[in-house]
């Protein structure tokens, strides 16, 4: 009886299984369980749960890949809560009941069919359409029309002018949850029709206008394999995008829940089946106008984002904190009676079109003579780059949203005022040239008097450092310098009860000054093993830095041998002075653990890209990290800092200066810094304020590894959290923890070029989109670092504190 009842059942399934494999007909349902495969073996119609969720969806899947990817869901808003959907089609179209023959979903038209059947095409595509025949262009309905998070090739992008309906890609709301999410991917038809992704109504990023070979601000492909034949259609019927593969390759396009806007190319040689060949937005410059109107954004410059030709910040106090959301203003208005000038910007993502006028016949010069004549054009520029180019654009505002690419993109031609002044003008300026002069005749003497004053009083202002600046100008430098009697009365005479700590540089002490403002005065030590040259180096990078996160210098002090640096008071002291601590890491819950992160993150991508010198800090730690009233993170200790041009990627040094534990492989061993060096510290930092653990005195019972190596080891057991362990109880959220987890162990990659930049850093800590896969971590398999060549005269590189390191030569 018993396997009588074994067979039945094993029956009952196969067929459940087996039903349907064409079509379904008003006499044959597809029920949960049950199968519709298109005939190439690509893609199936069934019943699945999203994640750990158990609300059952009905949606077109990608047969046999690793990781479930739906293409397409029916119900994606009216899940059915058990096992009991079944699909039916009507002659008008088709519908989704649940256990009672509740509807649960319809798709249904005017039109009726005598035969109808649902067919799912080799394309991916759900129709429905009469059984009878193969003519695919009078379908009753199909799921092309109703698109969800992904565009399939063969799918279509946009409006039908004539019917006014939209398709448009919207993401999932969770992993677990496939009803419409807040991010979606349109083609907005007014003015020139670009791509543009909205979080919401707002618009969150642009790939731009189409220019006959792609979208103007579409990343490069991570690939050489061609993707697709792309096809955009502009007409009086309609604007659309699509692909087509001709059935050669599997891809797809899609949004997911973090705003990410993504191409993937099916590969079987891939964990995840999926190979991705670009995602959107790529860094700080794709976000939807980042600075502001009339500037251009560029993330290899510093800082990013620059005003156009003619154009001047129109907040300076803002622009020079790093905040360019108001973008620019003309210098001079322009004056059509006059005659204006255009300047070309080449290499550009082109600005918003979504208030620009188009013609698709007229050449490049008709453009500019047409802008020419019309007071209000401010910019023109081609529609179409394929061939010498073709067609106009004209924008007649504010140019919003540009990025400048090192490659790529296209000419930009914007409008200036004539650079050519008349004699009204020339005697103007002659005038105006005369009263600043003697205006700064006055001002100097005025300075002159006050530092006679002030220097009676123990501090004075002169010109410490001529230094270069980024054009190789020479540049003089005022900073405060005090007196030595001044900081020792500041100081109590340098008493013990006043000192806060003690680093490589020498004593740190804390003061008061007579006006009352609160100090921390850094005391070069005699013994130690920095001197002036590191002094110098400190005063001349920190005394123009103006961030946030970055300590304030706010003088130094030069008398005989007293070498002294002066700075905003940090009343709770370093981050190692708590993570460290057990008793006092219960006063960093885990909101300011990921605030110290991402304030820590955006003061180091303020030096490499954003302050007007590129620094590498190099010695990045918890030490040099200093916390406010607030608990806010300022860096420290720019005595090891090293300025790099704009272009420079890397550099040797013969003297390895650093702190072991922090140091990132290519740097302890050759020698070689660069940015990449200082995200390798990040990570090391990340690291050890998620566990409260120092990465080189980690030690675990089970294996000889540092920090990283044991970070690495969880994550590869799927144990990532377990780095945390009870230092941050019940106040975390586990997937913030393990995001920065992520994070740290990306940027603690061994080989630099695997490691992200600092702005691809504060993308990730501030969204939830898919991060890359870790590889290993740098010095994984050591607990010391490496014995150097002992040809070369090199000693071994090891370290039994956490001092910072100014002697060994890297071979």
């Amino acid at each position: 009886m018993i396997k009588m009842l074994v067979a039945y059942s094993f029956l009952f399934f196969f067929l459940r299984a087996f039903a349907a494999n064409d079509t379904i007909t008003p006499s044959k349902s597809i029920r949960d369980g049950q199968t519709l495969v298109s005939a190439n073996g690509i893609f199936e119609l069934r019943f699945f749960s999203p994640g750990n969720s158990t609300m059952r969806y009905l949606g077109i899947l990608y047969r046999n890949v690793a990781s479930m990817t739906v293409a397409w869901v029916a119900n994606r808003e009216t899940p059915v809560i058990d096992h009991s959907g079944v699909l039916n089609v009507t002659s008008q179209g088709i519908v989704l009941l649940d256990g009672r023959a509740r509807i649960v979903m319809s798709f249904e038209t005017s039109r009726t069919m005598e035969n109808p059947s649902v067919q799912l095409m080799d394309t991916g595509n759900l129709v429905v359409k009469d059984r009878n025949t193969d003519n695919l262009e009078n379908l009753l309905w199909q799921s092309f029309d109703h698109p969800c998070d992904t565009l399939v090739p063969g799918m279509k992008l946009g409006r039908n002018f004539k019917t006014g309906t939209d398709r448009y890609l919207s993401s999932w709301k969770s992993t677990e949850d496939p009803a419409p999410g807040k991010f979606s991917l349109w083609i907005d038809p007014t003015g020139f029709p670009q791509l543009v992704l909205r979080e919401g109504a707002a618009m969150h990023y642009r790939a731009g206008s189409w220019n006959g070979q792609g979208f103007t601000g579409t990343p490069p492909l991570t690939t050489n394999v061609p993707l697709c034949n792309f096809q955009f259609v502009l007409n009086e019927t309609e604007v659309s995008y699509g692909c087509d593969t001709n059935g050669a390759l599997v891809s797809r396009l899609w949004v997911d829940q973090s705003g990410l806007v993504q191409r993937s190319i099916r590969s079987q040689s891939e964990p995840e089946g999926w190979l991705r060949a670009y995602s959107a937005p790529v860094d700080q410059c794709d976000i939807y106008s980042f600075c502001g109107a009339n500037a251009l954004c560029m993330n290899s410059r510093s800082p990013v984002c620059a005003c156009l030709q003619g154009f001047a910040p129109k907040s300076l106090k803002d622009w020079s904190s790093s905040n360019w959301s108001e973008g620019c203003i003309r210098k001079t208005q322009l004056s059509c009676t006059r005659g204006d000038e255009f300047f070309k910007y080449p290499r550009l993502k082109l600005p918003d079109t979504s208030n620009s006028w188009f013609n698709r016949n007229m050449s490049l010069k008709e453009c500019a003579d047409m802008c020419l004549k019309n007071c209000s054009c401010t910019a023109y520029a081609n529609s179409d780059i394929t061939g010498e180019g073709s067609g106009c654009l004209l924008w007649f505002s504010d140019l919003l949203d540009m990025k400048e690419y090192s490659d790529g993109g296209q000419d930009l031609y914007g409008r200036m005022s004539s650079s050519q002044p008349d004699r009204r003008e020339k005697r103007l300026g002659f005038i105006l040239g005369s009263v600043i002069l003697m205006t700064m005749l006055v001002v100097g003497l005025i300075l002159y008097i006050r530092k006679r004053k002030l220097k009676k009083k123990g501090m004075t202002n002169i010109n410490l450092i001529k230094k270069y600046n980024n054009e190789g100008q020479k540049e003089d430098m005022e900073l405060r310098v005090f007196d030595f009697a001044c900081i020792a009365t500041a100081t109590d005479n340098f008493s013990s009860n006043n000192k806060l700590g003690e680093g490589g540089f020498g004593p740190v002490y804390k003061g008061t000054l007579v006006e009352g403002q609160e100090i921390a005065v850094k005391r070069l030590s005699k013994g130690s093993g920095q001197g002036m040259e590191e002094f110098r180096n400190e005063v001349t990078l920190i005394a123009k830095l103006q961030h946030r996160n970055l300590v304030k210098l706010l003088g130094c002090c030069i008398q005989a041998d007293e070498n002294m640096l002066i700075y905003e008071y940090m009343p709770n002291k370093s981050l190692d002075f708590f993570i460290f601590d057990q008793t006092r890491s219960n006063f960093l819950d885990w909101e300011k653990r990921i605030n110290i992160i991402g304030g820590i993150a955006r003061g180091i991508l303020y030096l490499h890209q954003d302050s007007r010198m590129r620094i590498i800090h190099r010695d990045l730690k918890a030490s040099n990290v200093l916390l406010d009233n607030d608990m806010n993170p300022k860096i420290s200790d720019f005595g090891m800092a090293r300025i790099f041009a704009r272009d420079e990627v890397q550099a040797n040094t013969n003297k390895v200066v650093g702190t072991y534990g922090y140091m990132s492989p290519e740097y302890a061993i050759d020698g070689l810094f660069s940015m990449k060096s200082d995200v390798f510290s990040f990570g090391v930092l990340v690291l050890e304020i998620v566990s409260g653990k120092k990465n080189w005195r980690f030690s675990h019972p089970d294996h000889d590894h540092n920090l990283l190596g044991h970070a690495w080891i969880l994550w590869q057991e799927n144990r990532a959290l377990e780095l945390a362990g009870d230092t941050l109880g019940d106040s975390c959220p586990p997937p913030e923890v393990l995001r920065c987890i992520h994070v740290g162990l990306l940027c603690v990659q061994q080989r630099p070029e695997d490691r992200p930049n600092m702005s691809s850093v504060v993308l990730m800590l501030g969204s939830q989109s898919s991060l890359p896969e870790p590889k290993q971590p740098g010095f994984f398999t050591e607990r010391n670092l490496p014995e150097a060549d002992s040809s070369s005269g090199n000693r071994q590189l090891s370290s039994t504190n956490e001092m910072t390191i100014t002697e060994f030569e890297a071979r």
